[in-house]
């Protein structure tokens, strides 16, 4: 998910148990809400008496209506809380998000919201965001359990303060289809063409070009395409990072690797094997054999040319789960230029941190911990991503589920995220939650998909967290890369589609160096020494 960066908000830090949910006091502790005795300690309903609180959240489908939605009603009956919400589509989350915060004009609650780290330190630190660790402790066993569990998980979501200010996405770790996959590439043209699964990117670039010529899908017009996505060139480079030998410490620091051989960071976008990457990307868009939108198109655009059949290759969600498509699998893992074959672009699981955040407004911070930390449990898991038995799903008698006909072969038309968005809110891929392969099933292709990728994604062991800052590192860092993340994806653009030729590579890095790159790279290895004397 994208980081952006937001401009400050003046809170007080000190204010009274009547205007704040909590506040924390001099032993760092947090003292109870002035509700805080109406909560159950468990079981349900959170509360006996009903309650309402204002949340806002993004939506990926402007045809929901939060407030009438069947997850949300269901969940006020089960819990005895009713939710206020207000919704932005994700297209204009960022701009909604900041300008909330900087007004002071913000609910009790941030839900779905992707708040970036840079955020969660800033405005928590200020008092806008309440820490949760004490509320965790208390009203949280699902996720206090996950984060024993997964000490990494734990290490990633706590701030440089010592403070935890968001309930994440997370990725159960032992679910391997949602670790490391491949691109999708059309296997009945490769058949067709008599051609082998591309080992290289030489292989694969003859690959493409054969599928846009060759008229694999026999039907005597050139409307083969190459390979597409609606997710940005950055899911492309993904896919590539590993083969061209970038970011072996994994994702979680995606413009950080170390230099071989040592655990010094380097910025990967200056690096020569970004450039080599970004040449042949720029060899594939040059020849059309990149979808020449894909600096500009969004995945709802995309699916409507995607649904044709026309990509040879697709780099994105299964086009068998999403377009009915068949004839796509995994692509191998290409082997780079030095031997290099590695699936790199891995996290230890931890997704945004900032998908619910409890603000000073907060009356009830008690019973919105307990209403979050439902749906890192299996029941609540089960009902977020599945829904309701009978009406999204159906379970047999060893407990298995799956989706109802009427979800995943829709009569009406409407492909899975569509007919799944008429209950529920995940697709979209913004939500807080815990994603296990039980509740969140992946079709067979998409396990053989991630089986034949696993052997090459890096070990758990070599991936670093992200990392964390202070509150002075973290004005630093956002004051530096705010310009200079700007300037690498705008350079990166221009090299590949052509508009900026190869031979500025060096002015190019000494831009970054002006913009206050070396800064930057000691702020990020001080972080990083921090955090490995913590362990």
């Amino acid at each position: 998910m994208k980081r952006r960066y937001f401009s400050s908000v003046a809170a007080t830090l000190l204010l009274t148990a009547g205007i704040l949910g909590a506040c924390s006091s001099e032993e760092g502790t947090t003292e109870k809400s002035a509700n805080a005795d109406k909560v159950n300690a468990t079981g349900m309903p959170i509360v006996d008496e009903k309650i309402q609180v204002d949340g806002f959240a993004a939506k990926f489908f402007a045809s929901q209506d939060w407030n009438k939605l069947m997850l949300w009603e269901e969940y006020e009956k089960i819990s005895n809380i009713e939710v206020n919400w207000k919704t932005v589509q994700i297209e204009g989350l960022v701009e909604k998000r900041n300008l909330m915060l900087a007004s002071g004009d913000y609910p009790e609650f941030f839900f779905a919201s992707a708040v970036p780290k840079t955020d969660l330190i800033k405005y928590g630190e200020q008092g806008v965001f309440l820490p949760l660790n004490d509320y965790i402790d208390k009203y949280a066993p699902n996720f206090k359990a996950i984060l024993e569990e997964y000490p990494s998980v734990k290490q990633g979501v706590t701030m440089a303060d010592g403070h935890i200010y968001g309930f994440p996405a997370i990725y159960d770790p032992k679910y391997d289809a949602l670790r490391a996959d491949t691109p999708w590439i059309r296997e009945d043209w490769l058949d067709k063409l008599d051609l082998k699964a591309p080992e290289t990117p030489d292989e694969l670039y003859e690959v493409l070009k054969a599928f846009k010529e060759q008229d694999p899908n026999g039907n005597g017009k050139a409307d083969e395409l190459g390979w597409g996505t609606g997710y940005g060139i950055n899911t492309l480079i993904g896919y590539l990072r590993g083969t061209y030998g970038l970011n072996k410490q994994g994702s979680m620091n995606l413009n950080l690797d170390f230099k071989e051989g040592t655990e010094e960071f380097r910025f990967v976008p200056a690096t020569d094997e970004y450039k080599e990457l970004i040449t042949f990307l720029h060899k594939l868009y040059k020849e059309e054999l990149i979808n020449k939108d894909v600096f500009s198109t969004e995945p709802h655009v995309f699916a409507a040319e995607e649904s044709k059949g026309n990509f040879g290759m697709i780099s994105g969600v299964n086009p068998k789960e999403t377009q009915k498509l068949d004839g796509y699998v995994g692509v191998p893992v290409l082997e780079g230029p030095t031997g290099e074959r590695s699936i790199n672009d891995v996290s230890n699981g931890l997704g945004n941190l900032g998908m619910f955040v409890l603000t000073d407004k907060a009356k009830n911070p008690e019973a919105m911990v307990r209403w979050m930390d439902y749906f890192y449990g299996d029941e609540g898991s089960k009902m977020f991503f599945m829904g309701f038995e009978g009406v999204t799903y159906e379970e047999d008698e060893e407990g298995n589920v799956k989706y109802l006909p009427e979800i995943t072969n829709n009569q009406n038309g409407l492909n899975q995220d569509q007919a799944t968005s008429q209950y529920l809110t995940w697709p979209g891929g913004y939500y807080p939650g815990f994603v296990k392969e039980k509740y969140f099933p992946a079709s067979e292709s998409t396990v053989a998909n991630s089986a034949k990728a696993k052997p090459y994604r890096i070990k758990d062991e070599d991936i670093i967290p992200g990392l964390n800052y202070t509150l002075d590192e973290n004005d630093k860092v956002s004051a530096i890369m705010t310009d200079i993340q700007t300037y690498v994806d705008e350079m990166t653009a221009a090299f590949i589609t052509g508009k900026q030729d190869f031979g500025k590579w060096e002015d190019y890095k000494k831009t970054l160096e002006k913009m206050g790159l070396q800064s930057y790279l000691e702020t990020a290895q001080g972080a990083y020494d921090r955090m490995q004397k913590q362990k």
